[in-house]
């Protein structure tokens, strides 16, 4: 029995109990990826001399 903490809302559970692992029920794999589609989670990006960040304005300018 593995005993770890939801990634959502931190309760504890049983690994071998939850098709959903990391997260304790597919309700909180659903929050987890709501999370992610509405860009409330990001990963961090350096900028490097072959390929710079562009700034907001930048985006918005190739779009339009």
């Amino acid at each position: 029995m593995a005993v770890i903490e939801c990634a959502t809302c931190q309760k504890e559970f049983d690994t071998q109990k939850s098709a959903a692992v990391p997260f304790c029920s597919h309700r909180c794999r659903q929050i987890d990826l709501g999370r992610w589609l509405n860009e409330e989670y990001g990963l961090p990006v350096e900028p490097n001399e072959e390929e710079p960040l562009h700034d907001l304005q930048d985006v918005q300018e190739q779009v339009e």
